[in-house]
């Protein structure tokens, strides 16, 4: 038994004879690094990822996250580009007291308008420290103490927020002394301008085009100010008190009129002259003495096959009893029909939960199935041959990749998901720039293009991905290539959806008589070929320029005005000097080897399924994978991708001379068998026998480690260690891969790799929310998501969130709240088609010939 649990059991007794009406006090749990009570745990600076709303202090209150980045910031209601401090020195925690430090500055000069996501500091230098400490009746006292006073431009704009998470409190009351309010779903005047000193504009207009500046903006007028906050006075389970005990005043704002992805904020803003105890809090979180963790029964929501291995996983609290037996039952016309009751297997711990797991392999009778354990019953699944057949990868191929296609008008039936966009497509960006997400344009275009010239062939093609609107050129060949990969290992032939690429137009749920995956991969084709053709060279990515037309949300034919304008001197004039709205996009080019032998590999692989097809995009796809691996492969040294071309175009080709290549990277690419061996399944016949002897030792080792890994990472049965973004995508990614392995060499790998990363993309993972990371597949999914039309809390059938993610140092968490990007975002490039990848395996492997239409 760990230290951890003798803590927790031995504290029981203490807690069930403290009565109802007695908080709890919170104490140091030197083990996990935080402060912790029953029902409550306050976590200080263990997160590190303040523009996801994951650091500073943190409270979970009954096992929920319900207030987040306790910190110091520099303006009411800073949103994702906002300035964020950097630490400065380890945390310390005081064991006597209980306390908890973080010394913490400005600026960060790792961001300070540079990095993947550059921010722009003002001129202010500002140095302190945030200390909570354990304080009577269950609270904690927060205390930040600067190094010298505010200037005094800077007086009414720096403050201490405190961030609550809006998903739980909508409906709910606050009382702030003698006020009292709602917390309304949107968020509402009156507006007030900012005061304060002057925070530098994310990008000007020559860098980035014009952006909303945050000096002198207008924001919502605080709900309310005072000296005592209570939140949800009249729910137990939710209701917290913030007392300000130092100077000034508590603000309750709503941190949405700014950013649509603001939540609530309680704040202090830091008095003039103030350095001891500038701001001094007491948060009082109120628990329920007899509240404890239900268990949490996780399975597949969409089902299971019968003759796949079948097991439930069951989460229950941190050293709780066993509680008996968990029952299988049937449902059929007449109720409930037990068909196995077992004590499931401990399986021990894992982050801060406990489980056991259920085997009920042996059922295979088809039917509707539902498990009950210790009070909590699971969502009702399938047990059917058909399984996978009908409702499983479909929404992807009929809904996600449709209404994510760029270039094309997307209706279904009475809806338009959205209009023809980006006809306007690209401008060449301009040089020596980094942009707002990622892309870096060097001193040169590398074409024979100069900044600002309209680059052809760039309005055909593509998927928006998947939030932002933007082409990179790896999601868009990752795509293409899962895809043809479908068509080439599974057969799949699937039509209900017109697209006409001479009209520009999507028409779901009616079919045209071609397939629909077919149809897909010639989309993004005529993406990656048609910058190809007119650049000489791949493009790196097309995106926006503006940061306010990166973040819109919305209809895609609102993003531009499909009208191309070349920009005169940089200053945002078309040819005729009428200024223009920088909304054509640019396109970013770059000299990268590595990414090049990637969609090297992609481009064969497609190739080789349109060329069979009949469509002339085939062998031109081949030909343009050949030039492109021919001035990669020596420039590159990464052995995955050039495995990754050499292995397609052998495909593509027949050239002897590519196996003669991967034969020559025999080393390199067995000391890279995680990475490279799987990307031989499909010739490996065509090795040399040394090399293929070699290379099925290699693999067989490697499957030794990840079944082992597997078996001892979590209860999941999958490779899995948690970070702060969803690891949904990795694990499926890696379902793949182990597919794959199992093609080429199943003496040594077992089918549980990938079925059991299936499993855990639809409902088979950590924490309270065991949704479908697939939108719209199964009993329970997540139906609140990342895309583009997030901001009417929606979803887009078949799309995959990134999961559940950690809240270090261990809460699992998936929350319905749609502006989560690590945790709800959609990508394309493997997001999506990974899993239509999975489910196909496991029904070619375990299904039942395809359902008959309606």
């Amino acid at each position: 038994m760990t230290y951890r649990k003798l803590l927790l059991l031995a504290g029981a007794p203490l807690l069930l004879a403290a009565g109802p009406d007695k908080q709890a006090e919170l104490t140091l749990d030197e083990d996990k690094g935080y402060l912790s009570a029953h029902a409550l745990d306050v976590i200080v600076f263990d997160d590190i990822y303040p523009d996801g709303h994951q650091t500073g202090v943190t409270i979970i209150q009954h096992g929920r996250r319900v207030a987040a980045n306790g910190d110091v910031r520099l303006e009411p209601e800073p949103g994702q580009w906002s300035p964020m401090p950097i630490s400065a020195g380890e945390r310390t925690i005081d064991p006597a007291t209980g306390t908890i430090r973080q010394t913490l500055s400005y600026p960060d000069p790792a961001k300070d308008g540079r990095g993947f996501n550059p921010i722009f500091y003002p001129d202010l230098d500002l140095a302190y420290t945030v200390s909570v400490t354990p304080s009577d009746g269950g609270a904690f006292r927060i205390t930040v103490d600067l190094d010298k006073p505010l200037p005094p431009e800077w007086v009414g704009r720096v403050g201490f927020n405190m961030e609550l998470f809006p998903g739980e409190l909508f409906g709910k009351a606050w009382l702030m002394d003698d006020a009292a309010g709602l917390f309304n779903r949107q968020p509402e005047g009156p507006m007030v301008t900012a005061s304060g000193g002057t925070v530098a504009v994310p990008r000007n207009v020559q860098a980035n085009g014009p952006v909303q500046d945050p000096n002198d903006q207008a924001l919502a007028a605080p709900l309310a100010s005072g000296q005592l906050l209570t939140v949800a006075p009249e729910s137990a389970l939710q209701r917290i008190s913030f007392r300000n005990v130092g100077a000034g005043e508590l603000q309750l704002i709503d941190g949405r009129s700014a950013h649509n992805n603001g939540w609530y904020i309680v704040r202090t803003p830091i008095p003039a002259g103030a350095t001891k105890n500038a701001v001094e809090w007491i948060v009082t979180p109120k628990t329920v003495a007899d509240w404890s963790y239900q268990p949490v029964i996780q399975v597949s929501q969409l089902g299971y096959a019968p003759a796949q291995p079948k097991r439930a996983v069951i989460e229950t609290a941190a050293g709780s009893a066993t509680a008996g037996e968990a029952t299988l039952y049937r449902l059929t016309a007449q109720g409930r029909e037990p068909v196995l009751s077992a004590v499931p297997d401990q399986w021990g711990d894992f982050l801060r939960y406990d489980y056991a797991l259920l085997d009920f392999s042996a059922v295979k009778v088809p039917g509707l199935y539902e498990i009950e354990y210790g009070g909590a019953t699971s969502n009702t699944f399938r047990i059917d041959p058909l399984v996978y057949s009908r409702h499983a990868w479909q929404p992807t191929l009929e809904y996600f990749l449709p209404v994510q296609m760029c270039h094309m008008r997307v209706n279904e039936k009475y809806r338009i998901w959205h209009g023809l966009d980006h006809l306007d497509d690209a401008l060449m960006a301009p040089t020596g720039l980094n942009h707002i997400d990622g892309y870096v344009q060097g001193p040169s275009t590398l074409t024979g293009y100069e900044p600002g010239d309209m680059v052809p062939g760039l309005d055909r093609g593509g998927w928006h991905d998947a939030g932002d609107y933007d082409l990179r050129v790896e999601s868009q060949i990752g795509t293409t290539w899962m895809l043809a990969k479908m068509v080439e290992e599974f057969d799949l032939d699937y039509d209900a959806t017109t697209i006409d690429q001479a009209n520009r137009l999507v028409e779901i749920h009616d079919p045209d008589g071609v397939n629909d995956a077919v149809q897909q991969i010639e989309h993004g084709l005529l993406s990656v070929l048609g910058g190809y053709r007119s650049l000489g060279r791949l493009y790196r990515g097309i995106i926006t320029p503006s940061l306010r037309a990166y973040v819109m949300l919305g209809d895609a034919a609102n993003h531009t005005d499909n009208i191309s304008r070349k920009p005169v001197d940089g200053l945002g004039l078309d040819t005729s000097g009428n200024p223009i709205a920088w909304d054509d996009r640019w396109v970013f080019t770059e000299d990268n080897p590595d990414r090049e032998l990637y969609v090297a590999g992609g481009l064969a692989a497609a190739g080789r399924v349109m060329r069979a097809k009949g469509s002339p995009l085939g062998q031109e796809a081949i030909d343009a994978a050949s030039a492109i691996a021919a001035q990669a492969l020596d420039r590159s040294q990464n052995v995955s991708n050039k495995t990754f071309a050499l292995a397609e175009l052998a495909q593509s080709t027949g050239d002897e001379a590519y196996i003669a290549q991967l034969a020559a990277m025999e080393g390199a690419i067995i000391e890279d068998i995680a990475d490279s061996g799987w990307r031989l399944a499909s010739i490996e016949n065509r090795l040399p026998a040394g090399f293929r002897q070699r290379l099925a030792a290699a693999v067989a080792e490697h499957q030794r480690k990840v079944e082992q890994s597997a078996r001892t990472d979590s209860p999941y049965g999958v490779p899995y260690e948690p970070e702060i973004w969803g690891a949904g995508w990795t694990i499926q990614s890696l379902g793949v891969r182990q597919w794959f392995f199992h093609k080429g060499w199943p003496e040594a790998t077992s089918t549980d790799g990938f079925l059991s990363a299936l499993n855990f993309v639809l409902g088979v993972h950590p924490g309270e929310n065991r949704a479908s990371f697939v939108s719209g597949v199964g009993a329970q999914s997540a139906t609140v998501a990342y895309g583009v039309n997030r901001a009417d809390w929606s979803y887009i059938p078949g799309g995959v969130i990134s999961g559940t993610n950690l809240v270090r140092p261990d809460l699992p968490e998936l929350k319905e709240w749609p502006y989560f990007w690590q945790q709800g975002e959609y990508v394309m490039g493997g997001g999506a088609t990974n899993y239509m990848f999975l489910a196909l395996a496991a029904d070619a492997l375990y299904g039942g010939k395809a359902a008959p239409a309606d």
